[in-house]
């Protein structure tokens, strides 16, 4: 378990090596807008999707395509896009759109926004993405889970994130930060102010070519936080973009680079 203090306005982008808040913010993003296709993540110079269809593309046709090909592709041809860069009912799919055995789609993001509003001290205030009829048809089942939410009498909102499985060296981070910038917007929505996050890892882990960059990481002396902003308000959660939020003080020491296991 690790705790997060959101009240003061410093935001968990961590500091021991340089974390692209914006990537992690921009996926967050993505996945409230029930997009399960990586165009939009590539048209916004979003990576971090790619290697999963990547490789059903070259185990399905033995194309030894490059990755930089293969996302012009999906960029550049909505045909090759729609066949090869959707991922399945993965998390955004689930949170938007979770399809009931009545048939009917429940929007989970949108009856936590307003049993916020309207019940704000119901126990019931959560969603999540394990959907078990679809996890088959998922490039990767969910990781970060559940979400519960608690609003505290003085009109403070905290998060409880449980993740199932966590890769420690690249996962954990983006986690922390998309998992912030969802509980600012939820905030804002609310009228409430963050409160904190704490999260809870299940299996949580190093792989064996993260083991290096892991130890380097731990040397580093960690620095002050930074503080994460939203310069607007929307209308609604669907109205964020990656220009309403702005970080100030972010000091961290240099970028760790380590491949994605796949």
């Amino acid at each position: 378990m690790v705790r997060f203090d959101l009240s003061q306005g410093d935001v968990p982008i961590l500091t021991t090596k340089r974390v692209y808040w914006k990537t992690a913010v921009k996926e967050m993003l993505w996945f409230l807008t029930g997009e399960t296709n990586i165009q939009p993540l590539l048209r916004e110079n979003v990576r971090i999707w790619s290697d999963w269809p990547l490789a059903t593309y070259r185990r399905e046709t033995g194309e030894a395509i490059s990755q930089e090909e293969f996302e012009r592709r999906i960029v550049e041809d909505d045909a090759f896009a729609s066949r090869w860069g959707d991922l399945g009912p993965v998390y955004g799919k689930q949170w938007r759109r979770w399809l009931g055995s009545d048939g009917r789609e429940y929007d989970q993001i949108g009856e936590l926004v307003r049993t916020l509003r309207e019940n704000p001290t119901s126990r019931r205030m959560l969603f999540h993405g394990w959907n078990v009829a679809e996890l088959s048809a998922m490039a990767l089942p969910p990781c970060h889970m559940v979400y519960q939410y608690h609003v505290t009498s003085d009109g403070r909102l905290n998060c409880l994130l449980f993740q199932r499985s966590v890769d420690l060296l690249l996962g954990a981070a983006f986690n922390y930060v998309g998992a912030t910038a969802l509980q600012l917007m939820l905030a804002q929505q609310t009228d409430l102010r963050p409160g904190e996050l704490i999260w809870v890892g299940g299996d949580v882990h190093l792989y064996m070519n993260h083991l290096e960059q892991a130890r380097e990481q731990v040397q580093r002396l960690p620095r002050p936080f930074p503080k994460m902003r939203l310069v607007r308000k929307p209308e609604n959660i669907d109205g964020y973009r990656i220009a309403d939020f702005e970080v100030e003080g972010y000091a961290p020491h240099s970028g760790i680079k380590a491949d994605v296991a796949v």
